[in-house]
Parts: C-alpha cells; structure tokens; sequence
C-alpha cells in the first residue's frame, strides 16, 4: 500500500512555494520521497525555505522567477534540462487575492489576478507537460483551485473568475493530455488559515461567518491540504483525470 503514495526518484515542481499553502506542499511531498523545487518570485524567501527543508532532511531547491513571464518560465525549464533536472510533478500554486467591488475594480488589477491565478497555470504546466510528452513516461499536474471554483463571493470578481477557469482549464489539460499518461487534477480549498486570509481571520464577523456556515465549524490548516496534494501526485491516482477535490470541511455540502 505505501507504494502507491511513495513518491521516490521523482522532482515535483510547486510555484508560490516559499511559504504558506505551497510550503506545505513542498514539505508533505518531500516527506513522500520526492525532490522539490520551491519557487517565487523572491530569491531570498525561496532560499530560506529551501533552507527550512534540507534542516529536515528533505530533498529541496529553489528557483525564483515570475510564473506570469512566459519568458522566465521557459529560461527555467531551459537551464533545468541543461542540468538533467525531470520534472515529473508540477503544482501550480501561486496566486494573490485582490478585494473590491466589480463596479471599481480596475482592469489592471483583473489582469494581475487572472495572469496571477490562471495564466501562469497554463504556462508552467504547458513547459512542463511539453517534456512529459516527449519523454514518453507521463506525469501529473496539479493545479490550484477554490471554493470559488464552484460558488461565487462578493468582491472577488476577478479571483473567482480565475478560479472557475482553472477548473475548466484541468479539464482541458485532461483531455488533452490523459493519452500521453499525464493525469490533470485541481485541489480546490476551503477557508484556510493562510497568510493571504489574515485580514479575514482577524475580521470577528467574517471568522463567525466561517465557523457557523462549515459543517466543521472551524478553518482548515494548510496541513491538511496535503494528502489531497500527496494523493494526486502520487501511482496511487493514475486513473484520476480532470477532476477538482475540494478540501473544505464540507462548506459546498451545505450550500
């Protein structure tokens, strides 16, 4: 059984890594055996937490780059094949939240949250899955949805816009990709208690909202979006294609 979720001898990608959500990732598949690349767009918080890692033990290294520059993307891909880097794992992690009403809200900010949240999925994983097909020997892409995925919020337009697409975008990349044994799939979270949603936290009357709409009647933590994460990279999943699992304490049960 442990073969199943033994991610050994393979390199998973996860950008927005260098803390939160995306730290987490990193740390629970180094712990199933993978090596990790943390990313950013920061050289020095992507070292720090590749130095959290390898105090652990765990197989880790950084790259920083910007994932909504097509151009920086591919110069990564690029030295990481000069240095026989195989990425076999990519988690599209990164993304920013911006709050305000759609009737003010400026293009300029749309544009940085859809390039952000959506954009920058399609171009990591399409250098990512380029190679997979060309080597023949498959791989997984996960990317990172939302409760927003699936139901709308109030003053987060453009975020729930980006997320809904990712949704559909897996799916895209599923049908595209599932012959050349690339299993495409979405984790969608629920409210966690992340850096991002601190204002939210700190909000009395959003933090009850939280607890009183959720079956669980408390916020998720990011360790608990791990084994979804280990889960869909891992043998274990490899007739699991264009899916979305929403890790959320059963908020969308009760909607």
């Amino acid at each position: 059984m442990t073969q199943l979720f033994d991610l050994s001898g393979r390199t998973a990608l996860i950008t927005g890594s260098a803390r939160g959500i995306g730290f987490a990732f990193a740390e629970g598949l180094a712990a199933a055996g993978a090596g990790v690349i943390l990313n950013g767009t920061r050289a020095d918080t992507v070292a720090q937490a590749v130095e959290r890692l390898s105090a652990k033990g765990l197989k880790a290294q950084g790259r920083a780059f910007d994932v909504t520059d097509e151009a920086a993307v591919a110069e990564a891909f690029a030295q990481w094949d000069k240095d026989g880097v195989q990425i076999d794992i990519v988690i599209n992690n990164a993304g920013i939240q911006f709050r305000k009403p759609l009737v003010d809200l400026e293009l300029s900010d749309w544009q940085r949250v859809i390039d952000t949240n959506l954009t920058s999925a399609f171009i990591v994983a399409k250098q990512a899955a380029r190679r997979m097909i060309a080597r023949g020997t498959g791989g997984k892409i996960i990317n990172i949805g939302s409760l927003t995925s699936e139901a709308g919020r109030a003053t987060v337009g453009a975020y729930t816009a980006a997320k809904g697409g990712i949704k559909m975008l897996t799916r895209a990349m599923s049908a595209e990709w599932a012959a050349a044994n690339i299993q495409a799939n979405a984790i969608g979270p629920g409210y966690i208690l992340t850096d991002m949603n601190k204002p939210l936290i700190e909000n009395a009357a959003f933090d009850a909202w939280v607890k009183n709409s959720n079956p669980s009647q408390r916020w998720g933590k990011p360790e608990e979006l791990v084994g979804t994460a280990v889960y869909l990279a891992s043998p274990a999943s490899s007739y699991v294609n264009g899916q979305i699992i929403y890790v959320d304490g059963g908020w969308l049960a009760v909607l």
